[in-house]
């Protein structure tokens, strides 16, 4: 079980939430509004956080970015909108998953577990923490990335796409095998945003930068530190 920040400014649905998720065993702080999350998310050292995207005073998604600036810690999205580009967006600005509200507590239940199996199961993966492929460096512990000694800028979600193609180096990563290391066992199905993702990683490692991203047609992608001929 966990200390879960639910960060919602809807009364009843914080109320709901606190009776259901303590109901399963986990430890619930609420805050009504982006600030208060902030301010909890930083005092209260919560295990996860459930975050609304409609607040009073804060974008949801600002509230997510500020909160990795500082901490990796679980977040699970909340929100009455379910388009694809409120989803990229939110999982670019460094949520773990994304719920369409309205929705059944036993889903957000199993969404909690599998979050936390997924981040705990990545710490222990974690144990060697630098990884070097070719020119490129990535401290996984930080999530710092350097290309010939030159930092790269990467949102959360590029460095992870990019850390887990550096594990594997030269081997044919599948759409699959990425969403669910990378976004968890939710989106095994969303090939979309590993495309969108690759694009980008692609555009900031450059094309002299002698770190090849390769596709693999239908199946997913390499990364490779052989030039090609």
């Amino acid at each position: 079980m966990a200390r879960v920040l639910v960060v919602d400014d809807d009364p009843a649905l914080l109320r709901a939430l606190r009776l259901g998720l303590g109901a399963a065993g986990h430890e619930v702080i609420t805050a009504p509004s982006g600030e208060e999350g902030l301010a909890a998310a930083l005092h209260s050292t919560p295990e996860l956080i459930v975050l609304d995207l409609g607040l009073p005073d804060l974008d949801g998604l600002t509230v997510c970015q500020r909160i990795r600036g500082w901490s990796d810690i679980p977040i699970i999205v909340l929100s009455a909108t379910g388009t694809e580009n409120r989803k990229v967006a939110a999982l670019d600005g460094g949520a773990d998953d994304y719920v369409t509200k309205p929705f059944g507590m036993a889903e957000l239940e199993a969404r909690i577990r599998a979050v936390l199996r997924h981040r705990r199961g990545s710490h222990e993966e974690h144990a060697t923490d630098t990884l070097t492929v070719g020119k490129l460096t990535l401290d996984r512990h930080n999530h710092h990335a350097q290309l010939d000694g030159t930092p790269l800028e990467l949102t959360a979600r590029e460095f992870d796409v990019l850390a887990y193609l550096a594990a594997h180096a030269d081997k044919v990563c599948t759409h699959q095998m990425i969403l669910m290391a990378v976004w968890g066992k939710s989106f095994t199905r969303e090939a979309q945003y590993i495309h969108a993702y690759v694009h980008r990683l692609r555009q900031k490692l450059g094309e002299q930068s002698g770190i090849l991203l390769k596709t693999a047609p239908g199946i997913g992608y390499i990364l490779s530190s052989q030039p090609e001929n």
